[in-house]
């Protein structure tokens, strides 16, 4: 065993976790004495183990509510052991390093007394950042002289609590009590005040509509964005930033097992195929995932590069991988021709080129040799587990295979919400079982349709359902393991009944069976924010984003996250990321402007920003929108008014509802109360017409009615409505689609004269996550509370705009 190595001390129920863990270390080259093969007793085992703990470098006991239940276990004499050794060694050296998975507290833990004796590293949900990653590096490295800190990883938890990477933290002293934290189905959104999601507060719930592409299986991104970047943002948002990092991974870090899948080409003289070339990349990328040795890049990433004019060596450094795999599908009659070649990203070698000439029911065999013939070629290990997972054939019907490849090709291409390509989805995939009733995912995908369906409350009819519950269960009846089952079931438990615990358990074990998919990290990040659970969704974020440092989906959703917690420099990093990601969107721009904004208080930046658009630009639909916007931050209501008058519907992402909620205030902060309550009486003939004869659960009705109530004046109905809503979804329940329910609050109690209680509900609004901060506040009820002492000086407390997390 190499003398610079790590053994991972565990009990066998926390396996899992401590796989990620391993997996995380070894991916930076580090030797691991884990095996859960292993996992025996006997006297030569147990002097190998012996001799593995005399040889280690560093000593990590995995500590968690499993070790608590277990008051005996092999792993406590693996303990005894470390803590023998240490007898020997010097003070100060650096050798037990405690990491706590979940909330034991050290008063509490059942450990040895010298495990106290050093401090904690806490990785919630067991997900290792790289700033543990990068401090773990630095002890092994480091001079085995005396440190000036105690023994252990204390150093490991500082790096991590003031990173982005939220996982670990760890306690301030040796009995402190914890560190703070520094830091899924799937369309996601940027961050709700960008042009395209202006106001997207005012009707609160909308923002979940944008999760949709977030839980969908989606490929990694580039490393070329690194974690944690601390680049300056320009002055003017709409030029890319050049000190944002955009180099590649050094080639240290580059995993020898790390493989791209740039998409096929579509080599058919039909060209309407394309549908069937992606849907065969889209597959080898699920097959490879299953390979546990192996890195492989998402496809929403790779994406990007479908006819990039870049070398493969370019390619290769920008997303950190070692080889590159290129391929093309022609599909003719009943006969389809799949090639596929390797090349090693450093020297554009070709390591091998293969051609399937096959009939078109042998396209799974033909998946399933590629990703076996990249894992021989890469060396990655194969288990008997994943070999039988390889030659599964989800259905024997090519038409039925066929249909339901349309039909995810819609749901990949879908606008978020879309009313016409959930129907079109639900169509294929209803024919696609229809043909065979047996299509295990198809059932799986049509169960996801339906639960959009419910979740944005297009229809919330009992028999909707009935049919997605029963599309559900025929699912997980026909394929209770398969990956792609698993993950449809978690996506459906989201979105069908906002289940979040058994959609938690779905992603968890998508995660253990694939712990390099970034996609399950991507997904529990979002449940998890439902949950309340902030810290642990940012370390999940913060892990998808390792695997996947280029999904601009996902993304996305942790800068969104970022924004809820306050978490200003991180959200900064982000943010510029994807200005690089996208040069020249507009969209990107005007958020990056807004956020410098949020950070500097003001809107200079965002006037910049405006400013600096072309002509042509600033007329389009984009900048119009970005123009006021501006209006807005500025409080100049009127010249928001002028631009919608004379643009109605300019918003084409928000729902009609939703834009009558943004004009009746504007028109209330602009005095004009008459135009104010015109359009809330429609507001509410709209919502009312909503909740009649539909499920009690509807929510988003609920809020447009109160909005429009507070608007006429009717506070004790509005209040009535909010309390409706609240008991329908509490935050324990759902903490971020019920955040808003004080800023509603506030907004009836303030109109209405009640002041004292107005700013109390403020004060309850600020001191949970919200996508909104002060200066939204203010812009959104100053013209009622503007001057009145509470309100100005709740808005001018430091800690209501500092971080939560």
């Amino acid at each position: 065993m190499n003398p610079a190595s790590i053994f991972l001390s565990y009990a066998r129920e926390d396996a899992p976790s401590a796989r990620r863990i391993a997996e995380a270390l070894r991916a930076s080259g580090h030797e691991v004495w884990f095996d859960e093969n292993e996992l025996r007793g006997g006297d030569a085992w147990d002097a190998k183990i012996r001799r593995q703990i005399r040889e280690c470098t560093l000593f990590l006991p995995l500590i968690s509510d499993q070790t608590q239940a277990r008051p005996e276990g092999y792993f406590r004499r693996e303990w005894k052991l470390a803590v023998e050794r240490t007898h020997d060694m010097a003070a100060g050296i650096a050798f037990l390093v405690p990491i706590v998975v979940d909330d034991i507290r050290e008063d509490d833990a059942l450990v040895p007394e010298e495990f106290l004796r050093v401090q904690w590293t806490r990785l919630p949900g067991a997900l290792p950042s790289p700033a543990f990653v990068e401090q773990i590096q630095r002890l092994i490295t480091a001079p085995r002289t005396r440190r000036s800190a105690p023994a252990g990883a204390g150093s490991a938890a500082a790096a991590a609590s003031s990173s982005s990477a939220a996982a670990p933290s760890a306690s301030a002293s040796a009995h402190g009590a914890g560190g703070t934290p520094a830091a899924n189905p799937t369309g996601t959104p940027s961050r709700s005040k960008s042009p395209t999601l202006l106001l997207a507060g005012l009707g609160a719930v909308a923002v979940a509509a944008a999760l949709f592409v977030m839980l969908r299986p989606s490929p990694p991104p580039p490393a070329a964005a690194v974690a944690g970047s601390t680049a300056t943002p320009t002055a003017v948002p709409n030029t890319v930033p050049t000190a944002v990092p955009t180099a590649a991974p050094s080639r240290s870090t580059v995993a020898d097992k790390s493989i791209a899948v740039l998409p096929f080409a579509n080599m058919s003289e039909d060209k309407d195929n394309a549908f069937f070339t992606d849907g065969v990349h889209e597959d080898i990328l699920t097959n490879l995932a299953l390979v546990r040795d192996l890195k492989v890049i998402s496809r929403t990433t790779v994406v990007r590069f479908r006819d990039s004019k870049k070398s493969v060596r370019e390619i290769g450094e920008e997303l950190g991988v070692a080889y590159i795999l290129e391929g093309s599908v022609r599909r003719v009659g009943n006969r389809v021709r799949v090639t596929g070649q390797l090349i090693r990203a450093r020297t554009d070698e070709h390591v091998w080129a293969k051609s399937y000439d096959r009939d078109l029911t042998d396209i799974f065999a033909i998946q399933a040799a590629l990703a076996q013939e990249i894992a021989g070629a890469l060396h990655a290990a194969l288990s008997p587990e994943t070999r039988q997972q390889l030659a599964r054939r989800p259905t024997d019907n090519p038409a039925a295979y066929d249909l339901y490849l349309r039909g995810r090709d819609t749901r990949n291409r879908m606008p978020t919400a879309s009313r016409e390509a959930l129907a079109e989805a639900e169509r294929l995939f209803q024919s696609a079982v229809d043909l065979d009733p047996k299509f295990a995912a198809a059932w799986g995908e049509l169960a996801v349709v339906h639960a959009l369906r419910v979740f944005w409350e297009q229809d919330t009819s009992p028999g909707r359902f009935e049919r997605a519950e029963a599309a559900a269960a025929q699912a997980r009846r026909l394929a209770p393991d398969a990956p792609e089952v698993i993950r449809l079931d978690g996506t459906f438990a989201y979105y069908a009944y906002r289940d979040y615990d058994r959609a938690t358990a779905a992603f968890q074990r998508i995660i253990d069976q694939q712990p390099n998919d970034a996609t399950g990290y991507a997904s529990l990040a979002l449940i998890l924010r439902r949950q309340g659970r902030w810290a642990e969704a940012l370390a999940a974020h913060q892990r998808a984003a390792e695997l996947d440092p280029a999904n601009i989906s996902q993304l996305r959703n942790q800068l969104s996250t970022l924004i809820y917690v306050r978490r200003w420099p991180e959200a900064r990093s982000v943010q510029q990321r994807l200005l690089v990601l996208l040069p020249g969107d507009l969209r990107a721009q005007s958020a990056a402007a807004e956020l410098e904004d949020d950070i500097a208080g003001g809107h200079s930046h965002y006037e910049r920003f405006v400013a600096s658009l072309p002509a042509d630009v600033r007329d389009a639909r984009g900048g119009l929108l970005a123009r006021r916007q501006l209006a807005l931050r500025k409080g100049d209501y009127a010249a928001f008014i002028a631009i919608d008058d004379a643009h109605p519907n300019l918003n084409e992402d928000q729902a009609p509802e939703q834009q009558m909620q943004v004009a009746a205030f504007m028109h209330l902060g602009a005095g004009e109360t008459a135009r104010a309550h015109a359009v809330a009486r429609k507001l509410l003939a709209a919502a009312d017409e909503k909740l009649a004869g539909v499920r009690v659960s509807a929510l988003r009705p609920r809020l447009d009615r109160a909005a429009a109530l507070t608007i006429l004046g009717r506070t004790d109905e509005a209040l009535q409505t909010l309390a409706e809503f609240e008991k329908l979804l509490p935050e324990s329940r759902d903490a971020l689609d019920s955040s808003f329910v004080p800023l509603f609050r506030s907004d009836a109690l303030a109109i209405a004269g009640r002041r004292e209680e107005a700013v109390a509900e403020l004060r309850r609004f600020l001191a949970k996550p919200s996508q909104w901060n002060v200066r939204d506040v203010r812009r959104r009820i100053s013209w009622a509370l503007g001057g009145y002492a509470p309100f100005e000086e709740l808005l001018a407390d430091p800690k209501n705009n500092a971080p939560l997390y």
